[in-house]
């Protein structure tokens, strides 16, 4: 399988699969595989792609 997370691009809306209390999240940037996202509930965090993917959110 691909790497789902390289389509993000900042700006877009995002879910951590395994942490629905974090809420909606904004990326911030995507490079070298990991993936900056500002959450609503959490703050800032850093995704490795290898180990997750995050869920698009096309409906705010």
């Amino acid at each position: 399988m691909s790497n789902l997370n390289a389509i993000l691009e900042p700006g877009m809306l995002v879910r951590h699969p395994d942490q629905p209390e974090w809420g909606v999240g904004q990326v911030q940037s995507n490079a070298a595989g990991r993936v900056t996202v500002n959450f609503r509930e959490n703050g800032k965090v850093v995704i490795d792609s290898a180990k997750v993917v995050l869920l698009p959110v096309f409906d705010g």
